[in-house]
């Protein structure tokens, strides 16, 4: 499809059809993984490590910048800066915490450009607009949602935009005020959907990548209690999979690109019929053929694997994979489709997984390698 088809598809709400995206390299070489950290133990920030796609093998991590608490970060299109999180209540002497620059070295190594504040408490989750102009970062602390525009040399802006939700849940524990815990972008760049786990609310906002500016646009309720945390969306760009992290479940949504607006199908559990032990959802992704959906269990420790009906949207449960380690934070599929990577908070260990093209099973290859407080994995390209 041509560049002028894409941008019309986007215009109109749609997502790119599938048989005529460009098609995934094969994972036949090794990529470059930043891991994002917390920086409360013995880790010093962000790290680096090669992958071997084919083999798993890994080379040792590296120090590739120091920061405080970068525990997500994100790529821009262009693939010369990379963002993240610093996950802080303290930044510059204000109550917010920050979003930083960096620059990315032939080496792989990350040259700090700036930072600016995030507008909020613990930042725990950005996104890179599809064109490279604008951060939107969530803050789980401060229960909001801001812009931050980007400079032609990558560095960062003042934020240009902050939308402050409202809303609380019934665990007086978590949900006591709201806790924005991610923040997406629809396939046409038009819409911004944050889960927030305090409110059990996923808020949607119009999103004005030009102006830099988030408007409110709607909401839509979760289960009280259930904690939405991070969300996922279908290839297709029809549907939206909601994980809760109080309750270990999925739900399913429907997503209308043209009017912004979700609709709930089903609601799953994340763990196996009959366990009884303490669990929390981290993270959530389909995978880039649509066919699957994957779920963490920190404390069950596990993968929660389910086929994706192509038509409906709805999921049948396909089992559970050990992942491998303690506290599975995070875990990123690569854009090929075959091999899945696994960041154990507590464990201090990343683990990566072949899966099946049939099944969708993860299966173990390689070693392990080891960093301490891993929260956030980023493969990417090299620089162009």
């Amino acid at each position: 499809m041509t560049d002028p088809l894409r941008s019309l598809w986007r215009a109109v709400g749609l997502a790119v059809p599938l048989a005529a995206a460009t098609v995934a390299p094969a994972a036949d070489a090794p990529v470059t993984v930043y891991v994002g950290t917390y920086t409360d133990g013995t880790s010093r920030g962000i790290y680096r490590f090669s992958l071997d796609l084919e083999t798993g093998k890994a080379s040792a991590p590296v120090l590739a910048a120091e920061a405080k608490n970068p525990s997500f970060l994100a790529l821009h299109p262009n693939g010369r800066f990379l963002y993240a999180v610093s996950e802080v209540g303290d930044f510059g002497g204000a109550k917010t915490g920050a979003v930083i620059a960096f620059a990315i070295a032939a080496s792989g190594d990350l040259t700090l450009l700036n930072q600016q504040p995030s507008e909020g408490a613990s930042p725990c989750h950005l996104v890179v607009d599809q064109d490279g102009r604008n951060v939107l970062v969530a803050n789980y602390g401060g229960g909001t949602v801001a812009v931050l525009g980007i400079a032609p040399d990558g560095r960062l802006k003042p934020a240009s935009s902050v939308r402050t939700h409202e809303g609380k849940g019934p665990n007086a524990a978590r949900q006591e005020r709201p806790h924005a815990h991610g923040v997406y972008l629809d396939a046409a760049g038009r819409f911004a959907l944050a889960p927030d786990l305090g409110a059990d609310r996923v808020f949607v906002s119009r999103f004005d990548a030009e102006k830099g500016r988030l408007e409110p646009h709607g909401e839509a309720p979760l289960d009280p209690g259930s904690g939405p945390r991070h969300l996922a969306f279908h290839s297709s760009g029809r549907f939206v999979y909601v994980i809760g992290e109080l309750t270990s479940t999925i739900t399913a949504m429907r997503y209308d690109a043209a009017k912004g607006e979700l609709a709930p199908l089903q609601t799953l559990s994340t763990l196996p019929e009959g366990f009884t032990g303490p669990s929390y959802t981290a993270e959530v992704e389909a995978s880039p053929d649509g066919r699957f959906l994957y779920g963490s269990n920190r404390g069950h420790d596990s993968l929660a694997v389910f086929r994706i009906d192509a038509a409906s949207g709805r999921l049948t449960p396909a089992g559970h994979v050990a992942v491998g380690g303690h506290w599975p934070r995070h875990f990123k599929i690569h854009e090929s489709g075959r091999v899945l990577l696994a960041a154990h908070q507590r464990a201090a260990t990343i683990a990566f997984f072949r899966l099946d093209s049939a099944t969708g099973t993860p299966s173990p290859i390689g070693a392990a390698v080891t960093v301490d407080r891993p929260a956030c994995l980023l493969p990417v390209k090299a620089p162009r």
